[in-house]
Formats: structure tokens, C-alpha cells, sequence
């Protein structure tokens, strides 16, 4: 399921970081060394559809490389 994040992410929560991360090796290959760190959030986003709804998106992130492989984990409110 493709997706357009067009809001602002809020109530963003780490959920692992270092080697608590069990793809930390595949990230530092693909993406390169860094302080990489899961999060969690909530935004307004839109489906392919063009359906607007409020949905829990995890990524992953390291400092210097930036967001990566956001994902859609569950929707939560359609608008």
C-alpha cells in the first residue's frame, strides 16, 4: 500500500536504537554508519486512492542520513 505523508509526524516515540535494532546491520550496508534509531508517529496521510486518514508509521532514522523505509503500520481515523 503506497502512501503520500502530507502532514506534520507527532507523538514520535523511539522504539529501539544501536543494536537493539535487529536490521542495523542491512541499514549500515544500505544506507551507511550512523546512530541508527526506530521511531514511531502519527500522521495525516493519503492513499492512492486519495483517502486522507490518520495513521501510525514506523521508520527508521540515523542523524546525518535522515528518515528511511517508512512504513504504514495501521490506520487509525478516515477523514
Amino acid at each position: 500500500m503506497d502512501f503520500d505523508v502530507i502532514g506534520e509526524i507527532t507523538d514520535i516515540e523511539t522504539i529501539a536504537s544501536g543494536s537493539a535494532i535487529r536490521e542495523v546491520k542491512r541499514l549500515r550496508k544500505a544506507y551507511g554508519q550512523g546512530r541508527w534509531r526506530k521511531l514511531k508517529g502519527i500522521a495525516k496521510i493519503r492513499l492512492n486512492d486519495g483517502t486522507i486518514c490518520e495513521a501510525e508509521l514506523h521508520w527508521y532514522e540515523a542523524h546525518a542520513i535522515g528518515k528511511q523505509e517508512i512504513k504504514l503500520k495501521r490506520l487509525l481515523e478516515s477523514f
